[in-house]
């Protein structure tokens, strides 16, 4: 059943401590959410795609729900849990469980922003329609032995701030999963099992 699969996925993530980045200067935090539902034959990840908008390193890309962090903003946490809301509506305490965090990720190329993630595992108990933000051109429901299955993973052609290169992804439905959205499932592969 997978229910009782996201229970031992919540019961892994909650049994580990996550290792966290080096803040050395210059760099500004962001958490983002790996919100999972029982589905009937493998648990499901919601996943999004952002909008394209000049300027956004991740324009256009398959991810997760999340964003940076405000002033102000006590912890990761908040910033989750706010972010979420605002993107897809959800309200992760109401409609779920926040079940803990994984390592974070602290990717260091000239491509990207000097940026530090911290990914969050949930579950949700109520799957209530989504209400996308602008920030967001989709969503979909993607079942995690699709996702982690080794013949989904192949190199892909990607394009990264006007640069294009060959990356490994995860290939699901048409559509590609790679850079730090791919890290971070891996990390939730290796505890799912």
């Amino acid at each position: 059943m997978t229910a009782d699969r996201i229970a031992r996925i919540g019961a892994a993530v909650r049994a580990r401590m996550p290792s966290y980045a080096e803040r050395d200067a210059p760099y500004w935090e962001a958490a983002v959410a790996m919100v999972l539902r029982p589905a009937p034959a493998s648990p499901e990840l919601l996943l999004v795609q952002r909008a394209i908008v000049e300027g956004d390193p991740w324009s256009g890309q398959i991810g997760l729900p999340g964003g940076r962090r405000d002033a102000g903003e006590p912890d990761l946490l908040d910033t989750v849990l706010r972010e979420t809301r605002e993107e897809t509506s959800l309200d992760l305490r109401a409609h779920g469980e926040v079940f803990g965090a994984l390592d974070e990720l602290r990717p260091r190329t000239p491509t990207l922003p000097p940026v530090i993630v911290r990914p969050y595992v949930a579950s949700l108990h109520v799957v209530p329609s989504l209400v996308l933000s602008e920030e967001l051109a989709g969503h979909f429901w993607a079942p995690l032995d699709a996702l982690f299955d080794p013949a989904n993973t192949r190199p892909a052609r990607v394009n990264a701030r006007g640069v294009t290169m060959w990356r490994d992804a995860i290939h699901y439905d048409g559509r590609v999963i790679w850079g730090l959205t791919e890290r971070i499932l891996r990390m939730l592969q290796e505890l799912a099992g």
